[in-house]
Order: structure tokens, then sequence, then C-alpha cells
């Protein structure tokens, strides 16, 4: 994959080819940027090269304009500044594909439901709880990848063929109203789109069902990323605790309901076959598969980033008492053999210092063997004693696991299962910062060196005398911050492990820093926001741009009435609020694409709208309740789309 082209050798038709709508183009013109500037009397060769780029901060829509606080509401301005000072404005747009449940093209003549279950004989698994069965699907689609694949072709383009890869986290309820998180195996759709190759417009001409049969069907997938040899890495967050200790935030009776719906039977799914990477390849055709590598450690995983050396991965872990976590390929383009590290902070973090990271080596396996030991019937009490209370043995280690005390100790000759199946406890036995409160998404600015993760929360095991709170673990805030904060990593190479040996990557974290916090509010605001309204709250899913060099930050939030996706501006620092999702909706889906056939997009999706929260909502929620519920299926659906230039923008 080429490193990333840099802004300041572009002439002024290479950027406007880049960017003109960006980001986010198409910009529903017949007329390309390149041609409109020839038109203009532009020349290559002696037009200004480009700057930078900086965003207007749309204002957070109020009840004034309900049917904005009710939908996915754009207002910003895109600027590209040029070295003679020269500016061009783009107004930003959404462009949905669709709502989960509406009927989509299948490429065959047909149609397919979008965001709709299937289990693990690939049959529909239907809703019965209401007066009318019907299918479930989702609406909770989360991680996006955009992706073009050599040799593409599938019948219906016209244009450009480019394909859109989708996961679908969980559907929030049935048609009773009953909570159906975490019971049905997470979809993975590709869709195909049409490339419009004058005005970069994305059209859905096939939408194919990726087949997770050979992954045994896949846990609640959260954030996702593109890999540097163009596959889409996937996740699976809050892995189910063998032990049944409440560990993880779930517990064996949700697998025991996900195994119900999958296989059919309550005792098919097995705790260790969830947890992992889940890894989608895309064909010519638009169809796609999967495989799940087991060597990455079982945690929590939220959104991977791979490093340029295609072989580092950094990993967040979306959990209480979670930690930073790094994975270390033996071959470029190949996760299914590597080393698992876990860091440990050598200085105090909090939201002022620049804390210094050392990294202990857990292990190094394949996916192959890890895979065999659970295919083998491995069971938990064959890898770990742990334990609730404590043994009075002091061969038992304590320590503190999603605010919980435990008394753990491996088995004989378990060290390598412990590392990849019960990693959460080996790592808190081995001395890790296991500290963390929902490290959820991370990704890199190639050209600094620095990684971003996403805490979405800052509280318990990160708050001096929280619950789960350990001195040892040095990350130590004073008082929560229950709106979160961005983690920058500086990464390095030359740096040894716990062993004293050296790890063989140049893109190491070796320092941490807090670069953006929210700001909880004493007493919420007059539309009923906890946290302020103007700064980021409860971050989750991050993309960095390397050509805007912008961080596009998307919320969680249970403190903003409606959650927004920001873009911040690395070098001046720039926070701006760039989109508005549906009232209790989350942001979901980031992927920042700044050259695809000359054309720039932001994948953004969210999910859950109007899941109504108390006492937050309780001022919006009488008007936009049955606003949201019109807009979408009666809040079954939620969109899938990415930002675009409007029409306003074409203007040169």
């Amino acid at each position: 994959m080429a490193l990333p082209i840099s802004p300041a050798s572009l002439s002024r038709r290479r950027l406007l080819s880049l960017l003109s709508g960006a980001p986010l183009l198409p910009l529903a013109s017949s007329v390309s940027a390149a041609s409109a500037l020839a038109a203009c009397g532009g020349d290559s060769s002696t037009v200004p090269v480009f700057q930078s780029v900086s965003f207007s901060s749309m204002p957070a829509p109020t009840l004034a304009n309900a049917a904005a606080m009710a939908t996915t509401t754009t207002g910003s301005v895109m600027t590209l500044t040029f070295d003679d000072q020269s500016t061009r404005d783009i107004q930003l747009a959404y462009q949905p594909f669709f709502v989960t449940g509406d009927r989509v093209p299948d490429g065959a003549g047909g149609t397919v439901l979008a965001g709709g279950y299937v289990d693990i004989r690939h049959q529909p698994i239907m809703d019965t709880s209401g007066a009318t069965p019907r299918q479930f699907f989702s609406d909770a689609p989360d991680g996006s990848s955009l992706l073009t694949v050599p040799g593409a072709k599938v019948p219906g383009v016209k244009g450009h063929t480019v394909f859109a890869v989708v996961q679908f986290e969980y559907t929030s309820r049935n048609l009773k109203g009953d909570s159906m998180y975490g019971l049905l195996s997470s979809p993975i759709a590709v869709l195909t789109l049409d490339q419009n190759p004058d005005t970069g417009a994305l059209t859905l001409v096939k939408y194919f069902n990726v087949d997770t049969a050979p992954a045994k069907g896949l846990w609640i997938t959260c954030g996702a990323s593109l890999s540097p040899w163009g596959t889409h890495l996937s996740s699976e967050e809050y892995e189910p605790d063998a032990f049944d200790q409440g560990a993880s935030g779930t517990s064996l009776k949700m697998l025991q309901g996900f195994s119900t719906h999958v296989f059919g039977n309550a005792s098919t799914a097995n705790p260790y076959d969830y947890g992992h990477l889940p890894e989608v390849t895309v064909n010519p055709d638009g169809s796609g598969s999967i495989r799940k590598h087991y060597c990455l450690g079982r945690t929590s995983k939220e959104l991977i980033q791979v490093m340029p050396d295609q072989r580092t991965a950094l990993m967040g872990d979306d959990a209480t008492n979670g930690a930073l976590f790094m994975f270390v390929a033996d071959k470029a383009k190949d996760l299914s053999a590597g080393t698992l590290y876990v860091a440990k902070y050598t200085a105090e973090l909090n939201a002022s210092t620049h804390a210094a990271i050392s990294w202990i080596k857990l292990g190094h396996a394949s996916s192959a063997e890890i895979q065999a030991l659970v295919d083998g019937g491995i069971r938990a009490t064959d890898i770990m004693d742990s334990r609730n209370t404590d043994p009075a043995d002091a061969s038992f280690t304590p320590i503190v696991l999603n605010k919980k005390k435990l008394w753990v100790k491996v088995l004989p000759g378990q060290e390598k299962a412990a590392a990849f199946l019960e990693t959460h406890r080996y790592a808190a036995l081995k001395g890790a910062s296991t500290a963390f409160t929902k490290m959820e998404g991370t990704t890199v600015n190639v050209r600094d060196k620095k990684a971003y993760s996403a805490i979405s929360a800052i509280r318990d095991s990160m708050v001096v005398g929280g619950s789960g709170y350990v001195a040892a673990h040095r990350v130590s805030f004073p008082k929560a911050i229950q709106a979160g904060g961005v983690l920058q990593h500086e990464l390095t190479g030359g740096q040894k492990d716990s062993s004293g040996a050296a790890i063989d990557s140049d893109w190491v974290p070796a320092r941490s820093q807090f670069i953006l916090l929210g700001e909880d509010l004493a007493t919420a605001d007059t539309l009923g926001n906890l946290a302020h309204a103007d700064k980021i709250a409860n971050p989750d899913n991050l993309k960095f741009s390397e050509e805007l060099r912008t961080l596009f930050i998307g919320e969680d939030s249970g403190l903003h009435v409606n959650n927004f996706l920001w873009a911040y501006h690395v070098d001046t620092g720039s926070l701006s609020r760039i989109l508005s999702t549906p009232a209790g909706a989350e942001s979901t889906g980031l992927h920042a694409v700044t050259h695809l056939n000359g054309w720039t997009y932001v994948m953004s999706n969210f999910q859950h709208p109007g899941d109504w929260e108390s006492p937050l909502h309780d001022i919006v929620k009488p008007t936009l309740d049955p606003l949201v519920r019109a807009n979408y299926k009666d809040r079954y659906g939620a969109s899938v789309g990415y930002l675009t230039g409007a029409p306003s923008g074409i203007a040169l």
C-alpha cells in the first residue's frame, strides 16, 4: 500500500480532485473539479498549492428545530486554504445508503433485508414475540471499511467498482420490547457501490451477507478498521467470561441465549471461540469471506489499528480494568501468528502528565494452535484457578477485574493458554496496568508517529479510591471525568519487553498523554445535557486522516442529548462539531478515505436512535419520540452512510 500523499506536494488541481467535495465528496455535480478548474483558466503548474483544511463548528440542534434533533444533521463547512491565502468552502451533507430493515438489491435481481440476522445454517432468525413474526434486523450498524479490489467486476456497476464492509453490532430489542443485546450472531455485509467518476456519488447495487459459519458466528462486533493490505478487521467486544465470575460484564447465560439462536441449542457455543479478531476479505465479485484469528488475545476488542509496518497492531480494550494491548505479527500482512504484549505504566498517567510505558510479553502463538486448544475441549478450570474469595494461599495472586477482586493462579504448563484465552486475568497477574475504563477505538497518525485511543469514561479503576482502582497501575485521576477523553501515544522503535528481549517493531507506544478531555456539568443545561455540549463526551470511534491532518471522533454518550461527530485538527488544536446523530443514537462506523479514485469520503453510521435515558432525555423525549419513530421504523432501524459535499459547495 502506498504511503499517504503529502498535501504540500499537491497542485491545486490535484487537491480539488482529491478534496473538492471532501470530505467527502460526491458533489452531486456533472462537472468534475479538474475540468471546472480548467474552465476557469486554472493551470496545475502555476496555481497555488494546498496548505490546510478547517471545519466550521455547527451549532448543536435544539428543540427550536426538533426535526433536526430527530435525524442526522450536518451544518459544517469545510474550508480549503492554499498558499496564496485563497480559500474554497464546501458545505457538508449526509447521504445514507439505507436504513436497516430496508429491502436492498442482492445483485441477482432480488432483494435482501439490510442488517438481517441468519443462523449458522443461513436461515433467517425470526422474531416471533409480536403479533406478526418478522426476521430480526439490527438497529446497531457499527464498523465500516471503504475499499477497492483489483480486477473487481460486478454486474450493475456503470462507473468505478467500490466496496464497503459494514458490520452490525447487535439488535436492541424484539417486537415485545425485551432486550436482545448479545443474543444474536452479528451479521457482516459487503456492499458493492457504483462510484460515479464525475461526481463521486456512491450508489448501492449489491448487498452480500458474509457467511460467518466458519467463524462459529460473531460475538458483538463493534468498531472496525481497514488493514494496510485491504481487509476489514472486525472485533468481538465483551468476551464471555468462561469462569462466569462477571469479569467481562456478561455471563454464560447470555452465551447460552446466543447459542440457542445461532446453533439451535444452548450448549453448543464455547466461550473461548469469542473475543477474538475476525478478518473479512472482499472478493472481486462483491462477495466476501471471513476467518477468525485466535492469537491476538481474548479481550474486549473494539477497534484495532495495524501500523504501516503491516505487522504491529495496537488494540484498545472496552472493559473496566482493561489495558492497552499490542500484537506484533511474525510476517507482514498476516495476523495468524505473532507475539502478544500488554502495557505497564512506569510513571503516573493523569490529565496533565506524559507517562512512560514498558511492555510485558504475554506470549507467542499461532491462531491455529490456540484454536486447536479450543476445539480440543480445553476448559477454564484446565487453564487457571480463579476464585472470588481469598484462598489464603501464597501461590495465588490477587487481581482486580471489572471492579471485582479475584485470586488467580496459572495451572502447570498452561501459560500459553492463559495468555491467549484468559488474557485479562493473565495480564493482570503479570503486572500490567489493567486500569482503564472503556478504552475504545484506536487510530494512527503516521507522519507524526502518534496513535490515539478513545477513553470513553474516566471513572472507577482510573480514579483514586474508585471501584477497581489499584495504585500500582499508575493511572490516577483525582476525580472522575464521566465525559472521558482522547489519549495520545508516542510511537518509537528500539524498545525491549519485560524479559529484556527487543521488540521487533518501530511502532511501539513509549509514552501517553491526554490531548482532549470532556467536561461534566454539575447541573444539566436547559436541554438536558449532562456534559458540556461544545466539548467531546464519551468518545468511541476514532479515525485519523493523514491528508486532512484531522482526527475524527464519534461519540457514544449518555451525557449529550444528541451524540456528535467531531473533527479535531492536530496542528491547530481546533475542535469542530460536524454532524449530529438522532437523539439517543450513537455515532459509529467511522472510516476516513482521502483518495479513492480521486474522491474523498468519511463513512458514518449511527445506531439505536431514540434510546432514551432519564434524566438526560426527559425534556426532549415527548417531542422527539414520535419524530424518531417515524424516521427510523418505530426505532428499530438505523442508517448506514457517508458524509458528502452539498450542491452549494461546488462553485469554484
